[in-house]
């Protein structure tokens, strides 16, 4: 089973969960590309697709957007899964916390079998207008490696009955 694993990042810190994520997929069993959404032209070689995007100002990563608009019609005919990334702070640890409006809609239009949000990550020294004044409060890495072998797991077991 091929699994593409493919997401939005803007600082880095959601493409990390990108890789853990394919990591934690391999460790499953399962054979996996993680590829930016720019780099994929079609999906005819993947039989499962998780997509992933920061969330910034409530909005998930454009490249992640235009993605799944792009290759919706295809997402549609495989199992497709999301995830964000983004809280700054431990509560993605410790609760399920929801996509944002504008996921659930394209969930809605893929057909999507599931969705999770991780931690996100801040660095002290971020750049740029706000995350440098962000920053000054709310630096750190909220990213949780075994939230993300959980999910994992999780994804590899509904797959196995694929």
């Amino acid at each position: 089973m091929e699994v593409l694993v493919t997401c939005g990042s803007k600082r880095g810190g959601t493409e990390e969960l990108a890789q853990m994520l394919a990591d934690g997929l391999r460790e499953e069993g399962l054979t996996v590309s993680l590829f930016r959404p720019d780099q994929i032209k079609h999906l005819d070689n993947f039989d499962v697709v998780i997509v992933g995007g920061a969330i910034y100002a409530g909005r998930w990563h454009k490249s992640s957007r235009r993605f799944v608009r792009l290759h919706a019609r295809q997402l549609r005919q495989r199992p497709t899964y999301f995830f964000s990334s983004g809280p700054l702070d431990d509560s993605a640890t410790h609760k399920e916390i929801p996509p944002v409006r504008r996921v659930r809609a394209l969930m809605k239009r893929v057909g999507a079998r599931g969705h999770i949000t991780f931690g996100g990550r801040l660095r002290p020294d971020a750049t740029g207008f706000p995350a440098r004044a962000m920053a000054k409060e709310h630096s750190g890495d909220w990213r949780d490696p075994a939230q993300v072998r959980s999910w994992a797991q999780t994804i590899a077991s509904e797959l196995g009955g694929t």
